[in-house]
């Protein structure tokens, strides 16, 4: 089996157009999370979203091409034999409203629309599959992508994806009362609900041939993935957290460890009741009583749906090459089972493998795992 190397990795948040803007905002703790005014919100309950500034369509293309874009062009070149998996979940929100209101413009875009655009703009040939896996589509997307590598029927794989905070997925939202009336505090005793946030992420994966063929570092090796799912509700995860307990299972399994050996973790950590519940749930039933660093993202940036495994993914990395993990900001009153384990501060990290997981709708879980101190081939 090949080892699948992590050879690029960008993404862009309302907290900046790169990882290296994005840093010291995420270790300061500090909340891109504000008054929303790509749209009105006068009728509803929640106000607040994580947008980025500046978003404009271009040449008839739409937000979401704008988005990627931003990723693509810290990420390219590619190899021209590199497949493509795009896992944004939510297509052409945009047009789906304009339609509503009696615009008409140009045609929809759909997932393998945006596939085909990134490799246009990529100048590589059109190879590639879509993913949709609700919250966790850019997590299974890697997976797949680790996977093809791993058994030798491709030599490189980028996973791509885009979500953007629409009046149509925000008002989804408002109507499931599952948004924040302030901001989000992933594992407070006090949460209300998620924050959504803009996002695009771009992370290639090679083997260890094409890294040192192509002059790549390696910024971390994928060394074990796992999916699975809980059947238990289209919108609500399964109490017991048997879907996320499978998929990091399968994960360590993989990656030829053992729990004591995972040195920190990345939670999907949405701040929603039953989300932030069922992660705890399935850490203690993985963990037991073992405290390890331990985070979640999205009081920062927001939850970024598709996109979020990916750039949880290129944050979780970061923090294995800073030997730190950053704070969960909006985290003031720990639930007591995240007590030692979630923090509003920063945290070192001991060794060398992180976890990340997402979970979402239908029941959806993947985990990966990172090797930090990969050595080039």
């Amino acid at each position: 089996m090949n080892k699948v190397i992590v050879a690029k990795t960008s993404i862009v948040t309302a907290m900046g157009n790169s990882l290296e803007e994005m840093w010291p905002g995420l270790s300061s703790g500090r909340s891109a999370i504000k008054a929303i005014h790509r749209f009105k919100t006068d009728m509803l309950g929640y106000h607040d979203g994580a947008c980025v500034d500046g978003l404009r369509i271009n040449g008839g293309e739409n937000i979401i091409c704008e988005l990627i874009s931003r990723a693509l062009n810290n990420i390219k070149p590619v190899p021209r034999d590199t497949l493509i998996i795009w896992t944004g979940i939510k297509g052409d929100a945009p047009f789906i409203e304009s339609k509503a209101e009696g615009r008409e413009g140009r045609p929809p875009y759909l997932a393998n629309h945006y596939r085909e655009w990134v490799c246009n703009y990529l100048g590589i040939p059109n190879i590639g599959i879509e993913i949709n896996a609700a919250c966790a589509s850019s997590t299974v997307g890697l997976a797949i992508g680790a996977q093809l590598i791993s058994e030798g029927s491709y030599s490189s794989v980028l996973v791509c994806a885009a979500d953007i905070v629409s009046r149509f997925i925000f008002t989804g939202f408002s109507a499931l009362r599952g948004l924040s009336a302030t901001k989000c505090r992933p594992f407070d005793r006090d949460r209300d609900g998620l924050s959504l946030g803009d996002g695009a992420a771009a992370v290639l994966l090679t083997n260890m041939e094409t890294a040192g063929r192509m002059g790549y570092t390696p910024l971390a090796r994928l060394s074990g993935w796992g999916i699975a799912n809980d059947a238990n509700h289209i919108t609500g995860p399964a109490r017991d957290g048997r879907g996320l307990i499978n998929s990091i299972r399968s994960a360590i399994t993989q990656a030829g460890l053992s729990h004591e050996e995972v040195d920190a973790y990345c939670a999907h950590g949405t701040g929603t009741t039953y989300n932030d519940a069922m992660e705890l749930t399935a850490v203690e039933a993985v963990f037991g009583s073992r405290l390890f660093p331990f985070f979640s993202v999205k009081g920062a940036i927001g939850h970024t749906l598709g996109a979020a495994g990916a750039i949880e993914a290129a944050i979780s990395i970061h923090a294995l090459a800073e030997r730190w993990v950053p704070p969960t900001s909006g985290l003031v009153n720990p639930e007591e089972r995240a007590k030692g384990r979630a923090s509003d501060k920063g945290q070192p990290i001991s060794g060398n493998n992180i976890l990340t997981s997402n979970s979402g709708f239908g029941g959806c879980n993947a985990a990966l795992i990172f090797e930090g101190g990969v050595k080039g081939a």
